[in-house]
């Protein structure tokens, strides 16, 4: 790499390690906002529904939201155009598992009135309005397929990831307009906004829908990196090619499809999981190599058989407490949820779970919460003891949780 270029990415990544972190969310910006209620928003993929939780305590049953209203219409559109209706019933035979995906990801807007959900299945994103149960908008995305979005810290935008066409739309989140787009590696997946909002970090993850799973096989699933851009413009600002900092770290038989993410609270770290590996690494943003890597326990009833590993997973779903000393992190494929110290890297004890597909961070701070996608509930774990604290159901196949509002007496939409 000639020395000009190698001081320009060195700048660069001094530059973002000052604003990158955990993102502050529109639910978090709105805390304690008069006439607004904190909640959790579960999305229950398979069933079309979003169950709303209590953020924190016991976790109870607030209101529940159909995300589907619109589903006659939208299937009598797939039913109608042949290319629509392959890459449907290929949705549901490969991610799917045999199901629709209908409930992707979501976050509320700033004044708790409306949710915003991608629809895999339906290659969108529409707006529902909390009080009604009706749609507000809908943003049909590029190609054939919706994913994870993450919102701006300012709850005014959110970004989208468009998986068969390497498309991130940014999208006004009361409107539905599109304000920019950006090009990313095969398949993108997540997306985080910096803390200042000033960029968007997307990770892709290839192909992991095929068999092709050994590591000799990994160079067929596809270019996959880290795409940060201006959170303005929409203008790429770095590449991060994780394949390169695996090598260099002894890692060439690792997988470099980064899943689940996470950034420390100083900025500094980036805390993040890959395709077949049951545990996790650290990454120094500045320094831009990998520091750590953290294996945990394999579950022995665990089939070693990767094909039998839900899209290319084995631990998918990690969060950590806002003080920055404790790590969650789903063992999806081992069916555990463990809290690990950030400090020693050692994991607490394994609390069973039924296959945990997500990790986030319940309102109080005190607790992870963790979607068990393989027995229709959510469970919350003490940050601070590694126990489980308690577990309520929720509907089928739950697997993004995200923090958000509602209006203060809220317990449903009207038409439900």
């Amino acid at each position: 790499m000639p020395a000009s270029r190698s001081r320009h990415l060195c700048s660069v990544a001094a530059a973002l390690v000052l604003t990158v972190a955990a993102p502050a969310t529109a639910a978090s910006a709105a805390s304690g906002a008069s006439g607004l209620r904190e909640v959790l928003f579960v999305g229950n993929n398979w069933d079309g529904t979003a169950d709303v939780i209590k953020s924190s305590g016991d976790f109870a049953e607030v209101g529940r939201i159909n995300v589907i209203p619109d589903r006659d219409q939208r299937m009598a559109e797939i039913n109608a155009d042949p290319i629509k209706w392959v890459y449907f019933q290929a949705i549901r035979n490969s991610v799917g598992e045999g199901h629709d995906q209908f409930a992707d990801d979501m976050y509320s807007t700033p004044d708790g009135k409306s949710v915003v959900v991608s629809r895999p299945s339906f290659a969108d994103v529409v707006s529902i309005d909390l009080a009604t149960g009706r749609i507000n908008w809908r943003f049909p995305v590029a190609g054939y397929r919706a994913d994870h979005m993450a919102v701006s810290p300012d709850g005014t935008r959110v970004a989208v990831s468009a998986s068969t066409v390497n498309t991130v739309h940014v999208l006004d989140i009361g409107t539905g307009k599109q304000l920019g787009s950006f090009a990313t590696g095969d398949k993108p997946h997540e997306n985080v906004f910096t803390r200042d909002g000033k960029y968007i970090w997307n990770m892709s993850i290839g192909d992991v829908n095929t068999s092709l799973d050994s590591p000799g096989w990994d160079w067929t699933k596809g270019d996959r990196h880290i795409t940060v851009v201006d959170a303005t413009t929409y203008k790429q600002v770095r590449v991060i090619d994780m394949r390169q900092r695996l090598d260099a770290y002894g890692l060439k038989d690792f997988s470099d499809a980064v899943r689940p993410a996470v950034f420390s609270p100083d900025d500094s770290k980036l805390y993040f999981q890959v395709s077949f590996f049951n545990g996790f690494l650290e990454y120094d943003v500045a320094a831009d190599k990998i520091t750590r890597m953290k294996t945990l326990p394999k579950n022995p009833a665990t089939s070693e058989d990767r094909t039998t590993w839900v899209n290319d997973s084995r631990h998918h779903g990690i969060s950590m407490n806002p003080e920055g000393t404790k790590l969650c992190v789903a063992g999806t494929m081992d069916d555990y949820a463990t809290v690990v110290d950030r400090s020693t890297l050692q994991e607490g004890p394994l609390v069973p779970t039924s296959k945990p597909y997500w990790a986030t961070v319940s309102g109080d701070g005190k607790d992870c919460v963790v979607s068990e996608s393989g027995a229709d509930q959510v469970t919350a774990i003490d940050f601070a003891t590694g126990r489980k604290v308690t577990s309520v159901p929720v509907g089928d196949h739950p697997q993004r949780v995200r923090l958000g509002h509602v209006q203060a007496d809220w317990t449903g939409p009207s038409g439900s």
